[in-house]
């Protein structure tokens, strides 16, 4: 296979430990190899981009982030891609969510992620370490002026591959439920998910699919897995994930990632 020219990782359950970090100065060393050997770096997560880029604070600068699960896509702090649900879209997504009992929803948008302030506080302290710019408001149908392309579910334990069911088959045609880890369910763009954020990389640097490596876990990493010439699941990874990826290494508590990248610039 070619020389690997793209490394893409997925952050909760794959390149952070469940404590919520990684080991930074082996990542250090790994990154400086990468700049030597001309290897961008990029954090692809369904997670915010401000949020994502709290753990870089060293690099944040110079790093590529698709964010948002491939809604919003920043290359060295310039905004390459952002995704953009109509306002009908969102109101009649709000409408069938108002039905499931127990489902808690972040409305995302580019400039900031808005909740319903009346939701319990375990919720929203819950969603703030996921969104480092979260708007408590009245009403979510209000939110109009900023470009939304998300929602973020939390749903009752256990129901997740129900709820991704029913989703799917309610409003499949106009957002896309993938689940997220965490319990979570994020609905995407139809399209517009991380091997697209990849895509758009590529080409704005010329790299082909297959100098791809990517690394996941949970559902909204099988687009990136099936796209990457390289695709890594992690040993704590979803079985679904686990069928497509081209190999299993160890655990995110294991620091799977970061051995698995040592070993790939040392080829």
């Amino acid at each position: 296979m070619s020389q690997v020219k793209m490394i893409a990782v997925d952050m909760d359950g794959t390149f952070l430990t469940s404590k919520n970090d990684y080991d930074r100065e082996m990542f250090q060393q790994l990154y400086q190899k990468m700049l030597e050997k001309d290897v961008k770096f990029v954090v692809a997560s369904g997670n915010q981009y401000y949020q994502l880029k709290s753990f870089f604070p060293e690099l944040d600068k110079e790093l590529a982030f698709v964010a948002e699960n491939g809604a919003y896509i920043v290359n060295e702090e310039e905004e390459v891609f952002c995704g953009e649900l109509s306002q009908e879209t969102v109101h009649e997504i709000l409408d069938v969510l108002g039905n499931y009992e127990n489902v808690h929803t972040i409305l995302c948008g580019r400039e900031s992620a808005y909740i319903n302030k009346n939701e319990p506080q375990t919720f929203i302290d819950h969603g703030s370490i996921y969104y480092h710019r979260l708007k408590p408001v009245d009403d979510l149908y209000a939110v109009s002026d900023d470009t939304l392309f998300k929602f973020a579910l939390t749903v009752p334990a256990g129901k997740v591959e129900q709820i991704l069911a029913d989703l799917t088959a309610e409003v499949g045609g106009k957002i896309t439920p993938v689940s997220s880890g965490h319990e979570d369910v994020d609905l995407i763009i139809p399209g517009v998910h991380k091997a697209n954020g990849l895509m758009k990389l590529q080409e704005l640097w010329g790299i082909k699919d297959e100098e791809v490596a990517a690394f996941g876990d949970s559902g909204n990493d099988l687009e990136m897995l099936k796209h990457a010439g390289y695709s890594y699941a992690m040993g704590n990874a979803h079985p679904k994930v686990k069928e497509v990826a081209k190999e299993i290494i160890e655990t995110n508590n294991d620091n799977g990632v970061l051995k698995q990248i040592e070993k790939l610039l040392s080829e």
